[in-house]
């Protein structure tokens, strides 16, 4: 038993081919799995900063209206003829404004 403990410590060739794989295994992670859930928060992120009274916009629960009143977590939305409903403007899933609008 302790000879074979002491063969496993001496054997310190096989540390970097063991090394090797698994920092293949995280870099892969960072680049297919990290790196894109950081842009498209940042990119949601940069969204709602740039939403503004009067928008029309789309709700991740599907809810299509116009931005009415706002404040730093949620907005008032007017949903149809008078009717308005507020959501937290992580709920914002599209600008319907620039969606709809023909790019020059």
């Amino acid at each position: 038993m302790m000879s074979t403990v002491i063969l496993q410590a001496a054997g310190g060739g096989n540390m970097l081919s063991t090394l090797v794989p698994m920092v293949l295994i995280m870099v892969v992670f960072y680049f297919f799995m990290i790196r894109p859930q950081v842009k498209k928060a940042k990119d949601h992120k940069k969204l709602v900063a740039d939403l503004g009274k009067g928008d029309k916009i789309v709700t991740t629960a599907g809810i299509h209206g116009k931005i009415v009143d706002m404040n730093e977590t949620t907005f008032l939305i007017e949903v149809e003829s008078g009717t308005k409903i507020r959501f937290d403007k992580s709920a914002i899933s599209l600008d319907a404004t620039k969606a709809t609008t023909p790019k020059a």
